[in-house]
């Protein structure tokens, strides 16, 4: 059971196949150590995340859709389809889903705080070009 309130920038909430959500703390080796992580390989995960700069990779999640919402700031969400790029401009309360499968990265012109909910099993990662 939850211990009450807590701040989705350092706990992630998993939310499980069935009926169950559970907070999950997040540390500096969070990303390394999440393919090793049986229990968050079913369900998605609920994070949130402030960014002030691009991202430096390129992602894609093969085994679900992706939701991403700018809470305030703004977000260029890139993603590589047909052969080109498509920029979707995310300004605050907006949102995108984000096709499983698609790779994708963020253009960030100004500080931004955003949620995600993804089913992350399998996801991949590339460098962005700088």
């Amino acid at each position: 059971m939850p211990d009450g309130a807590f701040t989705l920038f350092k706990t992630f909430v998993h939310l499980e196949d069935g009926p169950g959500a559970s907070e999950v703390a997040v540390d500096d080796r969070f990303w390394e150590e999440i393919g090793g992580r049986a229990d968050l390989q079913q369900g998605r995960l609920v994070t949130a995340f402030h960014w002030e700069e691009d991202w430096p990779n390129w992602e894609r999640h093969p085994a679900g859709d992706e939701i991403v919402f700018v809470l305030w700031g703004r977000v260029d969400l890139v993603l590589e389809e047909g052969g080109g790029e498509r920029v979707v401009p995310l300004p605050s309360g907006h949102a995108c889903i984000v096709p499983r499968g698609v790779w994708h990265t963020a253009r960030v012109p100004e500080p931004t705080n955003a949620l995600a909910i993804t089913r992350g099993a399998g996801t991949e990662h590339r460098p962005a070009a700088g």
